[in-house]
């Protein structure tokens, strides 16, 4: 027997109360209470048959099973067809799993699942996709889907904005993935709040996940983002479903990245790299060619390195040019590298290896639009700076991995045999490496012709690279230049 009492909970962390009070004590959100009748089981004093265990129980419809008893070959991921995609789902969709798909405005988002329908109705007969926008009518859609060549006759289109309406499509066609484009701009008729609110966004996503896993059926829904890059709506949007998925991509480049940030099915921290092109959007197995500069002959300047990104890694060319300036404040530009980590190696490039830069404007960037924060960045920022200083290029099959101190020190960094392994697939031959990595408890092991130089300061790092080529430029009794000399001694040398 239970009674029912109104109390008031908070929308955005579902925080109750029993008075309305204007701002939540725990969120402190204002004007998120609203008004919930809650179930309260009644009970009688302790030591009474109404307090017993088991007096306000209720009959469970299934019982409860051993683990051991339940088959897993229904929760199997099934492919979609975009290996990128495939590859950050885990291997695929799992059937009555409920994805989470982000992005801002304009990314591909509506592209890349189009093509996700098309490849999933091509599959086989009795596979059938039904893709709802709320966003669009079904000739906008269809006109977009002519442009890209993702049209099948097994996807079905449907332009509506009602929960009802939707769950009528299901029943009628019975399909086994559905898109929901976006989950923002659906209402549902019975839920108090506005379309796109945080009520409404909960009820909705709680009613197609019901959905999903009641009939077996994988739904994709379409998130928006705030400014700040964050999944628009409650916090509990993301706890609601299974896989959460962040579209990523730059309006001035061409490349698009899926980043995993939950999987229950599979790993959180895979990437996915797409291209989107005039017909429509592809999926990249080798990005690391979009983020080198292909040349004939090396330029100063310039290092090459590898990041991780999850667990794919790709090749990145750090470019750096210092020029001398009038003004009192030197300009340090930097383009999809962290700010302070640059600022911080090129102190250390003062500091540690005489080499000055502070009269001078340093601008530093990747190649490509690649963003990365890394700190495995470190060693190859430093040489491409110190390239630039000495006018003097890197040798142009070596590879640079390693995380610089303040003490000028190189630090090791993890996953360094994966690194190096797609560094040699490209043709790198040589790869300057922290010395405890090369030589210690667990020595990395070179893969087949690829040498392995390793270093332990930033000074030793130049010595290898930058000042080996400067010496052989010189083939005179005394390749290296005063300057040179004493830079190793610790006392300054002037940009040439």
């Amino acid at each position: 027997m239970a009674k029912t009492r109104t109390s008031y909970r908070c929308s955005h962390c579902s925080h109750v109360v029993a008075k309305w009070v204007g701002r939540c004590p725990e969120c402190e959100t204002w004007g998120s209470m609203d008004e919930v009748t809650l179930a309260v089981p009644v009970t009688g004093r302790a030591g009474s048959s109404a307090a017993k265990v088991g007096a306000g129980s209720m009959i469970p419809t299934s019982p409860a099973r051993r683990m051991t008893e339940i088959s897993s070959t229904s929760s199997v991921a099934r492919p979609t067809g975009a290996a990128e995609l495939d590859r950050v789902l885990g291997g695929g969709i799992v059937p009555g799993s409920v994805v989470l798909l982000a992005g801002e405005p304009g990314v591909g988002k509506s592209t890349l699942l189009l093509e996700v329908v098309r490849r999933w109705a091509e599959r086989s007969p009795e596979d059938v996709a039904l893709y709802v926008t709320g966003e669009e009518s079904a000739g906008q859609v269809r006109l977009r889907a002519d442009r890209t060549g993702a049209v099948h006759e097994r996807v079905y289109l449907a332009a509506e904005n009602d929960l009802a309406t939707v769950f009528g499509h299901v029943e009628q066609v019975s399909p086994t993935l559905v898109i929901v484009d976006s989950v923002q701009t659906m209402q549902a008729s019975d839920v108090d709040g506005v379309i796109g609110g945080v009520t409404q966004v909960r009820a909705i996503t709680s009613a197609l996940t019901s959905l999903a896993k009641g009939h077996g059926v994988a739904v994709i829904l379409v998130g928006h983002v705030t400014k700040d890059g964050a999944v628009a709506g409650p916090r509990s949007l993301e706890h609601l479903v299974d896989v959460v998925l962040h579209f990523e991509g730059d309006k001035h480049s061409t490349l698009r990245m899926v980043r995993g940030v939950k999987n229950r099915f599979g790993a959180a921290d895979e990437v996915g790299c797409f291209e989107l092109r005039e017909g429509g959007i592809e999926g990249i197995g080798d990005p690391s060619g979009l983020f080198l500069h292909h040349r004939s002959d090396s330029v100063p300047g310039t290092a090459v390195t590898v990041t991780m990104d999850g667990k794919r890694a790709l090749l990145a060319e750090v470019q750096a040019l210092v020029a001398p300036t009038q003004m009192p404040t030197p300009r340090r530009a930097v383009s999809g590298l962290d700010a302070a980590r640059v600022a911080m190696n090129l102190a250390v490039l003062e500091r540690r290896c005489g080499i000055k830069v502070g009269s001078h404007e340093v601008y530093a960037a990747t190649v490509g639009g690649m963003r990365t924060t890394e700190p495995v960045v470190d060693l190859a920022v430093t040489l491409a700076v110190a390239s630039a200083v000495l006018d003097v290029a890197l040798p142009p099959d070596t590879v640079v991995l390693g995380e610089v101190g303040l003490a000028g020190e190189v630090r090791r960094v993890a996953g360094v045999d994966r690194r190096l392994a797609e560094a040699a697939r490209l043709g790198f031959t040589r790869a300057v490496v922290p010395r405890d990595t090369a030589g210690g408890e667990r020595p990395t092991t070179a893969p087949r012709g690829m040498r392995l130089l390793p270093v332990g300061t930033v000074a030793e790092a130049l010595a290898a690279t930058v000042r080996s080529r400067r010496g052989r430029a010189d083939p005179s009794s005394d390749a290296r230049r005063p300057s040179d000399r004493r830079a190793e001694t610790g006392e300054s040398v002037a940009v040439p």
